[in-house]
């Protein structure tokens, strides 16, 4: 069974401080909870479906749900880390779709900046099956992208100053975002200048550490075209997702999930790279991207060094306009998990409603793609494609 044109994104709603040490970890899931639902132009009551992932509290959704006063037909708690959010929407969309549930929301929050969990995640890691043969050898998230980054490298000739131009993109998206973390426009020559957190990649190829959250409303069509007349919403034409293993150590570093759950996406939807208008890829560190956008079918392997140079990345008239919000590397990071902040930016690009400085003209059609895991290890990927129009 398809999902294309059952389901829309009809709220989003992203908080606007990056720094919440007034609030706990469930009243930042309220907060958002409530932008996104008013946004929509719903109400609590509405809700019959309920998604979080681990950065929730408490018994996650079971402990949220009731704290929002919600009464779900259907809870997920799915967690891939930062692209738990993108598999939520599909699974969201496909209950829909099957009569499930009408209204799902969908929310995180993170407070990393004021005291709480850190970058990785807030997951039992110590007790996971892998821990024994990694965690003792010391291995970090930015050690483990960076293996990713220099083998790329080493296969393609990728250049530090190609991974820098995609922090540069996001700089000059940031500065026109009043919330943005980091505002200040960098040039290639200042990315490669800032310290070496793990060779190759430089403090300013890695993404920001924000406290914040976001959430968003999945409704079924015919609520969408209720609300506004889908003017609003953000229609789910393809949906992808997938993990990569470390395969018992024979993995490929060059190459992401997004292979899988692009391929996926675009299938569903009936479209290509090509059609895409604009798009919304994990930054958790520019290789991330890199990789990402020759997995997803922008460029061939090993051409995304090539492809993200001279402003291809730059929104709204380069190549592939990306992350205009300024992204995971210039303007939020919630929680350590940027797949929420993906959804929100491409649904305010499809209603025309990003900053007039980056706004792509006539964008009709939009992707969304998440990274969740460890670019070095294991991940789960997700993809969605998302239209103006439900077919």
């Amino acid at each position: 069974m398809s999902i294309r044109g059952k389901a829309a994104i009809v709220g989003a709603f992203e908080h606007p401080l990056r720094d919440i040490p007034h609030l706990t970890l469930a009243q930042v899931h309220r907060e958002v909870a409530a932008g996104a639902l008013a946004d929509a132009g719903l109400s609590f009551a509405d809700v019959d479906a309920y998604f979080c992932a681990g950065d929730a509290p408490g018994f996650g959704a079971l402990s949220m749900a009731e704290y929002l006063g919600l009464k779900p037909r259907i809870m997920d708690s799915t967690e891939t880390g930062g692209s738990s959010y993108l598999f939520h929407v599909g699974h969201a969309a496909a209950l829909i779709a099957a009569g499930k549930c009408s209204v799902a929301l969908v929310t995180l929050a993170g407070k990393p900046r004021s005291g709480g969990a850190g970058p990785g995640g807030s997951g039992g890691f110590g007790g996971s099956p892998e821990a024994g043969f990694e965690n003792s050898w010391g291995i970090t998230v930015p050690n483990a992208y960076a293996l990713a980054a220099r083998r790329h490298m080493y296969e393609f000739g990728t250049t530090s100053a190609q991974l820098a131009e995609i922090k540069v993109a996001a700089s000059q998206h940031a500065q026109h975002n009043p919330a943005a973390f980091l505002r200040d426009v960098v040039t290639v020559e200042e990315v490669l200048d800032s310290p070496m957190v793990a060779d190759p990649l430089h403090r300013l190829d890695c993404c920001v550490i924000t406290d914040g959250g976001g959430a968003v409303v999945v409704a079924n069509a015919q609520i969408a075209r209720s609300l506004g007349g889908g003017r609003r919403a953000g229609w789910i034409l393809g949906h992808g997702e997938t993990m990569k293993s470390t395969n018992n150590g024979r993995i490929d570093l060059t190459h992401t999930g997004a292979v899988w759950s692009g391929a996926a996406a675009f299938a569903e939807a009936g479209v290509t790279p090509a059609d895409i208008r604009y798009a919304s890829i994990y930054d958790s560190f520019t290789i991330t991207v890199l990789q990402t956008i020759e997995d997803l079918g922008f460029c061939a392997k090993g051409d995304g060094g090539r492809f993200v140079s001279d402003g291809a990345l730059v929104a709204p008239f380069g190549a592939l306009p990306f992350n205009t919000d300024g992204g995971g590397l210039c303007n939020n990071h919630p929680g350590n998990r940027g797949g929420m902040t993906k959804i929100i930016e491409a649904v305010r690009q499809l209603r025309g409603e990003a900053h007039p400085a980056v706004q792509v003209p006539n964008c009709s059609l939009a992707l969304a793609h998440g990274t969740g895991g460890n670019l070095g290890t294991r991940t789960g990927a997700a993809t969605l494609i998302l239209g103006q129009q439900s077919s």
